[in-house]
């Protein structure tokens, strides 16, 4: 049972959904334009609102869904085998997302789809980081910049903000943080260029 449910949570991070919503109605591949990248950041980038909510909001419930698979296993809900299993299935759909088989292994970052998985195993350190991330994005209107401060924040949150006591979910909670710098990189180097874009919160402000 449970190598079935890694393998579905697996196919349900590998729906690709920037490229398919770019192609089907756009005729256009998200990852030829702008950063790149198949995520909902890029999508609102190059696609608008119209595309960027649904891929945002389907990326999300990705993760949620693959986590909610462990209702099935049997286990009991709450315990720690029953934890563990979220966190496999939850990192399964995240390496669905980056490397989706539906889309030749060209994800994206896995930012949204992070998001759904950990709003579900431990809701209120993830409340936290995402107001972390709401803060710095008011502020500094990067994107990238926000996603990795409120992913490096998350396990300090986590463990010693809340006292978190399961090992398998600490190392999670640090992966994530790594996770997301390796993920943003090349965004990293054109921070320290000064060259990473911002966005615009309001209509009044300029890019």
């Amino acid at each position: 049972m449970i190598p079935l449910l890694l393998f579905i949570a697996y196919l349900l991070g590998s729906i690709p959904t920037s490229v398919w919503i770019g192609r089907y109605f756009y005729n256009i591949d998200v990852r030829e334009f702008g950063s790149g990248n198949a995520g909902a950041t890029n999508t609102f980038r190059v696609l608008g609102k119209a595309a960027g909510i649904p891929v945002l909001t389907i990326d999300i419930s990705k993760g949620a869904l693959a986590v909610a698979l462990a209702y099935l296993s049997g286990f009991a809900v709450g315990s720690d085998e029953f934890i563990n299993l979220q966190l496999g299935l939850g990192v399964a759909a995240l390496v669905g997302h980056i490397f989706p088989v539906f889309a030749g292994f060209r994800g994206g970052k896995g930012v949204a789809t992070i998001l759904g998985i950990v709003v579900c195993i431990v809701p209120i350190p993830c409340i936290y980081a995402l107001l972390i991330f709401l803060v710095v994005l008011f502020i500094s209107r990067i994107v990238s910049l926000s996603s990795m401060l409120a992913g490096i924040a998350f396990p300090i949150i986590l463990n010693l903000v809340f006292g978190n006591t399961n090992p398998i979910l600490t190392a999670f909670s640090v992966i994530v943080a790594l996770l997301l710098i390796i993920t943003h990189r090349r965004n990293i180097q054109r921070l320290l260029k000064k060259e990473e874009k911002k966005i615009r919160l309001f209509p009044s402000q300029k890019l």
